[in-house]
């Protein structure tokens, strides 16, 4: 039953499994997602963080047994969900880099290169100070 109720899970990830006596008859169990063999997914490292679960074995079983509707089930949705999103905006910001790149080339091609006498005529003459400044007083802005 509990392999038959992991059954949507095992569609996209390998699962493993570690298991521990607690005190008070609580066991922990510790599930481990990995790439399926033959996926062709990759996983985020989200996804494949182990899960663990603490409680009596016939909580475990309870919930296990819910499947894909179960707590288990909905965690490893919810990591998948997130780990689509991460992929999404990483291309979308890949393509916005490559994009911005490529209106970078596109501008300082298009752009006329200034000659020697442009750049000489754009700047400006130095001014000379007014006739009633003084050597040893600051200048006045008024």
């Amino acid at each position: 039953m509990l392999v038959t109720s992991l059954l949507p899970l095992l569609a996209r990830y390998s699962l493993a499994f570690d298991l521990v006596a607690g005190p008070d008859d609580t066991v922990t169990l510790t599930i481990i997602p990995r790439k399926a063999e033959g996926a062709t997914a990759t996983l985020d490292t989200s996804e494949t963080r182990p899960i663990a679960i603490t409680a009596s074995a016939a909580e475990i079983d309870a919930e296990l047994a819910r499947g894909a509707e179960g707590a288990l089930g909905q965690l490893i949705a919810a990591r998948k969900t997130l780990a689509d999103q991460l992929a999404g905006q990483r291309e979308v910001a890949e393509a916005a880099k490559t994009a911005a790149i490529e209106a970078a080339k596109a501008k300082s091609a298009s752009a006329p290169k200034p000659s020697a006498s442009t750049t000489a005529a754009k700047t400006p003459a130095p001014t000379t100070p007014p006739a009633d400044a003084k050597a040893d007083e600051p200048a006045s802005l008024f």
